[in-house]
């Protein structure tokens, strides 16, 4: 699998990394929550991670989700 991430899950890991819901996140992407909780199973299989504590954990050490920049 391409562990590349796409321009949509990019913006999913973002939003998580400020603590957003996959409801919030789906309300501010026009997405059906569904489709959010697809893009955060693909994001822990792409970064070989098991919770969302870990993914939140990556958008911040990695700079995704600059506490002065929250969308």
């Amino acid at each position: 699998m391409n562990d590349r991430l796409s321009g949509r899950e990019t913006e999913v890991l973002r939003l998580m990394g400020y603590g957003k819901s996959c409801k919030q996140i789906a309300e501010r992407l026009g997405l059906s929550v569904k489709t959010v909780s697809t893009y955060r199973t693909r994001l822990l299989d792409k970064r070989g991670m098991r919770h969302n504590a870990e993914l939140i954990r990556y958008a911040i050490r990695t700079g995704l989700s600059d506490e002065d920049e929250e969308p």
